[in-house]
């Protein structure tokens, strides 16, 4: 008969990323589809009432997305009509027309200049 003295042993592994958290919690972007549960004034208002003049609102004519909600920091670093052509190219592809989408938007400057030595 077998005893019931053998070794048993539970464990848990825990991960935890800790960053600052940011007001409001939709990081930098959120592309909102033409039948999303929530239309763009809507979540325009949210980030002004939570985030006061940091985000703008650009209208989109295209066939699942009906607006862009973007930081306002964004549109200081890259021209607009650049930095939505980028967005819809990627979003498009996975994108439908009643989804929110949020992402996280980083720009990094690199500057490379020659000098003469004197």
């Amino acid at each position: 008969m077998a005893s019931d003295n053998s070794v048993y042993s539970r464990k848990a592994t825990l991960s935890l990323k800790i960053s600052e958290f940011e007001v409001p919690p939709m990081q930098d972007l959120l592309i909102i589809g033409r039948k999303a549960p929530i239309g763009p004034e809507a979540v325009r208002r949210m980030a002004d009432a939570l985030s006061p003049e940091q985000f703008t609102l650009i209208k989109m004519n295209h066939p699942k997305i009906e607006a862009v909600l973007l930081r306002n920091t964004l549109l200081q670093m890259i021209d607009e009509k650049l930095l939505m052509k980028i967005i819809l190219e990627e979003a498009e592809r996975m994108i439908s027309d009643s989804m929110v989408l949020r992402s996280e938007l980083k720009i990094a400057l690199s500057v490379q200049r020659e000098v003469d030595l004197l």
